[in-house]
């Protein structure tokens, strides 16, 4: 299938940038043209327009495990979702070095598409902090939160820290919506779904008590509730939540193990609001539903 101009052309380009970079020794995937049709066929439309012309830094490395097709997959979705809707401009980095304050300055939000046991440089630390604190957005994308274990005030900003995946990356989930009339629910037309994941459960700092959740695991689906070593008593599977940290915003969600994910026109839209709502743009109810 022959590709528009445009989109092979960014294709070419992103592709040999993320796998050539010199602080990344492990090559990530490539992603072939028929997925990246599949990306381009799903984008939706934007939801808020703009206050302002807003700049994302999406942020990739990884010291521990690579998910290597979300993270290229996710990276590529990220870039055509601003392209099409006209919600961001994105860049892309691996390198701890565009965490300083001085370069995060110009950026609206930092996405952390699915980065792994992150060592930040502690000269970068409370810019990183205070990025967000101070009014800005930061969005979690899947083993966002397999990151910051030995530092807890990161953990706390973003919520919740790894703590195993019974629901592996080969099976097909059930999903609810915690309130399907919330705003950023709208992108799952209010009703519970199903999907092919890698889902997480979490320990602490994960509590309700300081954020919104939209999505939880739907237990009483039979394969779903049946899977093995669920550590939470109370059965509170998150998936998807939106909070305050400050005068900032968060917005994380586990979905985006995989490529697949990002060729969902739900997921996708379902994105491109918490990013826009973590940039300010669309105004969603924060408050906690404990």
């Amino acid at each position: 299938m022959k590709l528009p101009f445009r989109l092979a052309i960014l294709f070419s380009s992103f592709t040999l940038s993320a796998a050539n970079s010199p602080d990344n020794p492990k090559p990530l995937p490539e992603l072939s043209p028929a997925n990246l049709q599949k990306i381009t066929a799903a984008l939706p439309t934007a939801s808020a327009s703009l206050k302002k012309p807003r700049k994302i830094l999406v942020f990739y490395k990884c010291e521990g495990f690579v998910h290597g097709d979300g993270i290229i997959t996710g990276n590529q979705a990220l870039q055509l979702l601003g392209q099409k809707t006209g919600a961001w401009t994105a860049e892309f980095s691996n390198v701890y070095t565009s965490l300083d304050a001085a370069n995060l300055a110009q950026y609206d939000a930092i996405v952390l598409n699915n980065t792994t046991r992150l060592k930040i440089p502690t000269e970068y630390k409370a810019g990183f902090l205070n990025f967000v604190k101070q009014g800005k957005g930061i969005v979690g994308i899947h083993s966002a939160t397999d990151n910051f274990y030995d530092w807890p005030e990161a953990a706390a900003m973003l919520g919740g820290v790894f703590n195993s995946h019974p629901w592996g990356g080969g099976g097909t989930w059930a999903f609810k919506l915690d309130e399907p009339g919330h705003l950023l629910n709208q992108a799952f037309g209010g009703k519970n779904f199903k999907l092919k994941d890698e889902v997480y459960q979490f320990k602490d700092p994960y509590t309700r008590a300081d954020r919104r959740v939209l999505l939880t695991l739907d237990l009483s689906d039979p394969a779903t509730g049946a899977a093995k070593n669920m550590k939470r008593e109370d059965k509170d599977f998150a998936v998807a939540w939106i909070k305050n940290y400050g005068a900032g915003r968060v917005f994380f969600s586990n979905l985006g193990h995989a490529g697949n994910v990002f060729m969902e026109p739900a997921v996708l839209k379902f994105y491109l609001d918490g990013i826009q709502w973590a940039l300010g743009d669309l105004d969603a109810d924060a408050t906690p539903n404990k």
